[in-house]
């Protein structure tokens, strides 16, 4: 099949280019954009609690909210606030209602706080629409305007903060995290190339080629994600370039090394094409298709996130094995040897001193490698046990200077840390019947005895008094793991069993929320992660015709996992102090580890198949494998956990923990996992390894097959 897709390109470059160019052009200009969202109420389904008591809310209290936006003011010299300073914020919301600012429904000035270090004035919008909430972030821009001329001239200093300022500089910041992160990823591709391969056009035929696919796959995403009405992240753009780009480049790196070896050979550069496409088509497809069904497997998700993030990235991959298999070898067969313009090194076969000294050293001793490389997994795996989630998706990924962050710890010199985003508790009449008054003060009194909760005001009773709204300020921020366990554990407890007789409670609130997408979470990493490993295991099976290999590929990549996830416990939670890892971050980074981890053990085990294949035992073709296959998987590599790392230069706490996981664990699963310790493990089973099959038996030819990739084989160099 791969080598019929080869003589179709090869002699009809133009024809495949100007297909490409005509989708490109097609999808640019009908394809919806593609939007994000940061209201994780919206990845919910409808039976947990939190989304419960907002319908609740919303059938009996359709104009209550918490506020949109909140505006912080305190004295300039940091002393308390005064009677005429009091006097001075209140004219201040009259002058902000008067301007009648669009899309500001209610502006509401409170008393300043007990301590009289701050006093706030709350400002109501109309629900977020459209596109990321537009309505709430122009209303707030406006504000952030006006505010200054209001405060000129007065002792008093103030900034804007809540969720609607918080989604303003949240994408704000993701515009400029999708800035950097392209620029560094397609700057670190050009290096990286250059140093390779030597050749300016092969440096730039990635960035060229990928960057008008990127443009086809995310038409793709959007059009997925209005069909089937899915929610998307806001770090997801910044995610798909990285994706794009750098398991774009590593499978034109497998298909140029694989070319170059054809050239060496001797094969014209047409023939050398086809024989490329020919050799590494099914270890790239195979590894492409174990990356799109783990991807994939999110669909399992309960979260709508992580159900839209699986196809929007399988597409992603999708479309770039596509362009990998058509598009650049089309461009390539037009440029012949002109793509390695001006470095003559193609020509010559390269030493490869370090990585045959390797592979020599782990033919004699693979038991010591596989206990070397096995033992530094375990350790960094024992690390993983210390992690903590971290459920705040917006603020993770605003900067610490942005206005909003900056003034929401302002608040705190005021208003205990659950006051931005109170918790509301329901309690509800069974029978229709309004509620008794007494019964209201004493479960009052009840939820305020509960450990953890900061204040609980005054119950607001629906038109009908059937409903009473108990709005909940906890002792710590809504986020925390400490305000997740209060609500999760004593407050939902003492909510549920403290209702009066005929009465019910649900409790609502974004702690809620974060509470119910844990326990979402929980149920997904039952679910998806042995999913997606049972079917990669599948191809794993059918692509080596083994039930052995299989296994211990995918222990020794769940193994990368678990030593990934304690590397990034031991950085950001122990050495850096941060209360918790990004709640999504081991379910995406047990996917890119596992299905990029996946891509580069296919590829050794592939070529230390084909080393068996030209008769060799087992340490022997383990060996030649590391030399020849080790250059290929040490430089795609590099290239991919060096786009993922360019995460971490966006800003946030949220893109700082992916871009170092991902990337960590892809360099884990390259340069231990796929260099060491899968070719020595399968070394010390040898022959059985390939039970019940004989996939490592020689074959009549030794050209017969080769699903490899890399520099030639020991024999096939001699020849040539």
């Amino acid at each position: 099949m791969f080598a019929r897709i080869g003589r179709v390109v090869v002699h009809h470059p133009w024809r495949v280019i100007a297909v490409w160019l005509v989708a490109a052009v097609a999808v640019v200009a009908l394809a919806p954009k593609l939007t994000a969202t940061t209201d994780e109420a919206s990845f919910l389904p409808s039976h947990y609690e939190s989304i419960q008591a907002l319908d609740v809310q919303q059938k009996a209290f359709p104009q209550a909210a918490t506020p949109a936006a909140i505006i912080v003011l305190e004295r300039r010299d940091g002393a308390p606030l005064t009677a005429a300073d009091s006097r001075t914020v209140a004219s201040v919301g009259q002058a902000l209602a008067g301007e009648r600012i669009e899309n500001v429904t209610a502006v509401q000035t409170a008393p300043a706080t007990g301590n009289k270090k701050i006093q706030i004035i709350s400002v109501q919008m109309p629900k977020p629409e459209g596109t990321q909430g537009k309505n709430q972030t122009d209303a707030v821009k406006a504000l952030r305007s006006a505010l200054p001329d209001r405060l000129h001239g007065t002792d008093l200093k103030g900034g804007i903060t809540g969720t609607a300022a918080q989604n303003l500089d949240g994408q704000e910041a993701g515009s400029k995290a999708e800035a950097i992160t392209g620029a560094a990823t397609i700057g670190l591709i050009l290096v990286l190339l250059l140093v390779i391969f030597r050749s300016p056009i092969i440096a730039l035929l990635p960035v060229i080629t990928i960057g008008a696919v990127s443009q086809i796959a995310t038409g793709l995403i959007g059009w997925a994600n209005d069909a089937f009405d899915l929610k998307t992240d806001s770090s997801v753009s910044s995610m798909l370039i990285v994706v794009l780009f750098g398991v774009g480049t590593d499978y034109i790196l497998f298909l140029m090394f694989r070319y170059r070896e054809r050239l060496r050979a001797g094969e014209d550069s047409k023939t050398a094409m086809v024989s490329a496409i020919t050799r590494v088509g099914e270890a790239i497809s195979s590894a492409a298709g174990a990356v799109i069904i783990a991807f994939l497997a999110l669909l399992l998700s309960t979260l709508a996130l992580f159900r839209s993030l699986g196809p929007a990235l399988a597409i992603a991959v999708a479309t770039t094995l596509l362009a990998g298999l058509t598009l650049i070898p089309a461009v390539v067969s037009l440029l012949g040897t002109k793509v390695f313009w001006p470095s003559k090194a193609w020509r010559h076969e390269p030493k490869g001193a370090r990585f045959a000294a390797i592979g020599a050293s782990m033919g004699r001793h693979p038991g010591r490698f596989a206990a070397v490389s096995g033992l530094l997994l375990v350790i960094l795996a024992t690390f993983s046990l210390g992690f903590h989630s971290n459920f705040d998706l917006s603020g993770g990924s605003i900067p610490k200077s942005a206005e909003s962050t900056v003034w929401q710890k302002e608040l705190l010199k005021g208003l205990p840390a659950g006051a931005t985003e109170p918790s509301d508790v329901y309690l509800r009449s069974k029978a229709g019947t309004p509620l008794a008054q007494a019964d209201l003060a004493a479960y009052k009194a009840k939820l305020a005895g509960v450990d953890g909760v900061g204040n609980v005001a005054d119950p607001v009773l629906s038109k009908d008094r059937t409903v009473a709204d108990f709005r909940v300020t906890l002792a710590e921020k809504p986020e925390s793991s400490a305000a997740i366990k209060t609500v999760k554990g004593p407050l939902r407890d003492t909510a549920h069993d403290a209702a009066p007789p005929g009465t019910s409670a649900v409790v609502g609130g974004i702690t809620s929320v974060f509470v119910d997408i844990q326990a979402a979470v929980d149920h997904d990493y039952t679910v998806v992660f042995p999913v997606a490993a049972v079917l990669i295991m599948v191809i794993l099976g059918l692509l080596l015709r083994s039930v052995v290999a299989p296994w211990y590929l995918m222990a020794s990549v769940g193994l990368g996992f678990a030593a990934t996830l304690g590397a990034s416990v031991l950085i950001f939670q122990q050495l850096r102090g941060e209360p918790g890892l990004i709640f999504m971050l081991p379910v995406i980074m047990y996917l890119f580890v596992v299905a990029l981890g996946t891509d580069y053990n296919i590829l050794m085990i592939a070529r230390l198949r084909e080393e068996a294949r030209e008769g060799r035992s087992p340490r022997e073709a383990a060996a030649l494998s590391v030399r020849y296959a080790g250059p290929t998987v040490a430089a795609a590599g590099v290239i991919l956990a060096g786009t993922f790392a360019s995460l971490m230069l966006a800003g946030g706490s949220t893109l700082l923990q992916m871009g170092f996981a991902i990337s960590a664990g892809i360099a884990i699963a390259a340069f231990v996992m796929a260099l060491f310790f899968t070719p020595a493990v399968t070394a010390l089973i040898g022959h059985a390894a390939w039970w019940p099959g004989h996939a490592d038996a020689p074959s009549r030819g030794p050209e017969s097959e080769a699903a490899g990739a890399g520099e030639p084989t020991a024999q096939t160099t001699r020849r040539s």
